[in-house]
């Protein structure tokens, strides 16, 4: 099958995941989603596939899947609980790059084919210091933006119904400061500019995707608080 569909089949169950982790452990599921999320992100990114004729990176279903989940936050349960979720996956940035920064510092076993697997890991984790000081600077700076951005619209705008025109408004402008952000730390002097440029154009593309695909399930989200389905 073409990379098209898997993208949209990986869309989907990410996205249905946000809503069963949400169902099932309500608050405290939005917060363990969210080092799910970056992890898995800075992982992924490190893999250039084509999608719809462009080069792009991957990891942007499940990093604007976090916008997601900080606006739900935001929506239901206040700026505070919003921030947190922000500095949890921080935290769970930093965290995971020093133990695996320790990790693929060992000595892979001799035992023959014993040190195939810990390449494959080293290779990935070699670049992530990078990644994650891209992510981390980025991640930061746009997701507190955009809670700021989604309160701020929500002044304009309080109305349940007109909850697309936050999560839109505030989400589509925090990731294009990441996207800023992000390709320029990471990927400086790593591939020419003209890959640069359509790695930017591509990833913001279907980050944009991503953006409008979400509005639903921040009302379904909404709809499960308001009836009681989740506290």
């Amino acid at each position: 099958m073409p990379n098209e569909v898997f993208w949209f089949l990986m869309l989907f169950a990410n996205f249905a995941a946000i809503m069963l982790i949400y169902y099932f452990f309500g608050l405290t599921g939005l917060y363990c989603w969210i080092p799910i999320s970056t992890i898995l992100a800075n992982i992924q990114v490190t893999m250039l596939v084509d999608l719809f004729g462009f080069t792009t990176t991957l990891g942007n279903i499940l990093y604007a899947g976090s916008f997601l989940v900080t606006d739900i936050l935001s929506e239901n349960y206040g700026k505070k609980e919003a921030l947190r979720a922000v500095k949890i996956g921080f935290f769970a940035m930093i965290a995971t790059t020093v133990i695996m920064k320790c990790a693929i510092s060992m000595a892979p076993s001799t035992t023959e084919g014993g040190g195939i697997s810990f390449e494959g890991v080293r290779n990935i984790f070699e670049f992530m210091p990078r990644l994650s000081f891209a992510s981390l600077t980025a991640y930061l700076i746009s997701q507190t933006h955009d809670v700021w951005s989604y309160f701020k619209w929500r002044s304009i705008f309080p109305a349940k119904k007109l909850m697309f025109i936050r999560n839109n408004m505030s989400t589509l402008v925090s990731q294009a400061i990441d996207n800023v952000i992000f390709t320029a730390i990471a990927f400086w002097g790593v591939y020419p500019f003209e890959v640069l440029v359509q790695i930017f154009f591509s990833t913001y593309l279907l980050k944009f995707i991503i953006a409008l695909c979400d509005t639903p399930f921040l009302y379904l989200a909404d709809f499960m608080k308001t009836k009681g389905v989740v506290e």
